[in-house]
């Protein structure tokens, strides 16, 4: 069983500033995630920030498709017990920078849901939870682009 992964995120775009690391811990039935993000605008802001389908950024963010959503459901809060699984909210900057941590029971780190191989993506506005009544909201939380991204993978 794996305990522990990380993605290292890198911005989108070449002369993107967001760059950070996600550490991913498996805790029994939920996952710590320790967020550790720097470059955002400065101010204090609210990002979306979702795991994504797919590993792969070979064309930037873009590559790594939509949120993981192995359940097809509409997209929603990370309290919500029906949403994308891959829904984990928002993140908030101080100084353009976010230092949390969020607890999350859907993902995992094995099993029907593992999140290994996947990309964590934060996007430029914030996630309205799939409660906005913008026609992006119950598929994106119409969050916007993509700042960075970074493939989950195992670590030690």
């Amino acid at each position: 069983m794996v305990k522990k992964a990380i993605a290292v995120l890198r911005p989108d775009q070449p002369d993107g500033t967001v760059n950070g690391t996600i550490i991913f811990t498996q805790e029994a039935d939920e996952v710590k995630v320790d967020i550790d993000i720097k470059g955002l605008p400065a101010g204090n802001k609210k990002h979306g920030f979702h795991i994504h389908e797919f590993g792969d950024n070979t064309n930037g963010c873009t590559s790594a498709g939509g949120h993981y959503n192995p359940h097809n459901n509409n997209h929603g809060a990370k309290e919500d017990e029906k949403r994308h699984v891959g829904d984990l909210g928002n993140v908030t900057t101080v100084d353009g920078c976010v230092k949390e941590q969020i607890i999350d029971k859907q993902i995992s780190l094995d099993g029907e849901c593992s999140i290994i191989g996947r990309t964590v993506v934060v996007h430029e506005d914030e996630d309205d939870l799939g409660k906005g009544g913008h026609q992006l909201s119950l598929t994106t939380g119409n969050a916007g682009k993509r700042l960075a991204c970074g493939v989950i993978g195992i670590t030690k």
